[in-house]
């Protein structure tokens, strides 16, 4: 059983970021699966810019980008579960998403390049994303490296 700055059953504020974040990528994941809520859904393929299912009428979305939304979330539930694990999850998903938003940008939406597939509204929320996680990662390991370290000494 791995150790942590932490009383039993407890959370620090970081793992509870990361815990939160996983589960909104959950959620997002099932949402995109669900027509209505996605709209075009007759029209969501597997992967590629082809695809024209929107989640939530914004977002363009396939069925590899809905599949990573769910795996993406399981890990940051799992990661959740120390706060070395909840940090890295944050940081290193927060760059992820920033690579990702370049990659948004440098790629034309309508090329076969484009396989996640993703749009101009996907390319801001990836930016977004990615900074949060980052600024969460870093300002919730401060906090709580203050108070593990005050604590254990």
């Amino acid at each position: 059983m791995a150790t942590t700055n932490r009383a039993a059953g407890t959370k620090t504020t970081l793992q509870r970021a990361a815990q939160a974040v996983g589960a909104v990528f959950l959620l997002v994941g099932v949402l995109g699966f669900i027509p209505g809520i996605t709209s075009n859904y007759e029209a969501l393929s597997f992967a590629g810019h082809g695809s024209e299912a929107l989640l939530l009428g914004i977002f363009q979305v396939s069925i590899l980008h809905n599949i990573v939304h769910l795996l993406f979330g399981v890990a940051g539930i799992l990661m959740s579960r120390t706060n070395p694990q909840a940090r890295n999850y944050l940081l290193y998903g927060g760059v992820v998403y920033l690579i990702l938003w370049l990659y948004g940008l440098l790629t034309g939406h309508d090329t076969p390049a484009n396989f996640v597939p993703v749009n101009n509204a996907d390319n801001w929320l990836h930016l977004i994303l990615g900074l949060a996680m980052i600024a969460l990662a870093i300002l919730l390991s401060r906090n709580s490296t203050r108070t593990a370290g005050s604590t254990s000494r």
